[in-house]
């Protein structure tokens, strides 16, 4: 049993964090690929220019899930701490 309450935690916690990273990382994903093939087509190859982009991007997609994010990792954390005396009982 004690297995059981281990492994449905880790479970939820790893969910979690790849419900939290998937929009950072996607925007980063489709903001690269779309200033790479910008320089591929016109042949500059400034650092900056991949870097700035995608710096922005991803500041953006915080502003906007912010919000969601907090209240998501704040239900993760009340069920954590709710379940306690669950997890004290291993």
């Amino acid at each position: 049993m004690a297995d059981d309450v281990f492994m449905e935690t880790l479970r939820q916690m790893l969910y979690v964090s790849i419900i939290l990273s998937l929009p950072v990382l996607g925007a980063a994903l489709v903001v690269g690929l779309v200033v790479g093939l910008l320089q591929a087509v016109t042949s500059i190859q400034e650092q900056t220019l991949s870097f700035v982009p995608k710096l922005f991007a991803i500041v953006a997609v915080l502003v906007i899930t912010g919000p969601w994010m907090l209240r998501t990792l704040t239900e993760y954390g009340v069920l954590i701490f709710g379940g306690l005396p669950r997890f004290g009982a291993l």
